[in-house]
């Protein structure tokens, strides 16, 4: 199983919307590097939703339910469903993350514009440690 990060401005698509859909298919990353990282993913990865405007934090969790497709919209792109899992509550905030010095070869670290990438497992295992119920 593998961990990544996706990020959904709030206003186009929330964590709230995630919540009363319950799945969703991940699609117009335009980014060549992000849509790659989807081409990775494999049904069962966990994914980590980051609300990239505003306080910019990681504030849940879905779990990939499909395998990665080409975009019909974007041939030059990928998507993937995906299921909702648990909201994280309090966020994890870029701040807090950046603040901890522990992730500075992180993408979401060093290249905060990219918006979809695997995370370092010493970042899984610190989300784990904040978030002890949560599926993770």
């Amino acid at each position: 199983m593998a961990y990544f990060l996706a990020k959904t401005d709030p206003e186009t698509y929330s964590i709230e919307d995630f919540i009363r859909e319950k799945r969703t298919t991940w699609d117009g990353v335009t980014n060549p590097l992000a849509a790659r990282h989807i081409s990775t993913m494999a049904k069962g990865d966990i994914v980590f939703l980051y609300h990239s405007m505003g306080d910019s934090a990681v504030v849940g969790l879905a779990k990939v339910d499909s395998a990665p497709r080409l975009d019909p919209k974007n041939p030059k792109s990928w998507v993937v469903d995906m299921k909702f899992v648990s909201r994280l509550d309090p966020p994890t905030s870029l701040r807090v993350i950046k603040d901890s010095g522990l992730f500075p070869t992180f993408d979401l670290v060093r290249n905060s514009r990219l918006s979809t990438m695997p995370c370092p497992d010493d970042f899984v295992e610190w989300l784990r440690t904040r978030y002890p119920k949560a599926k993770i």
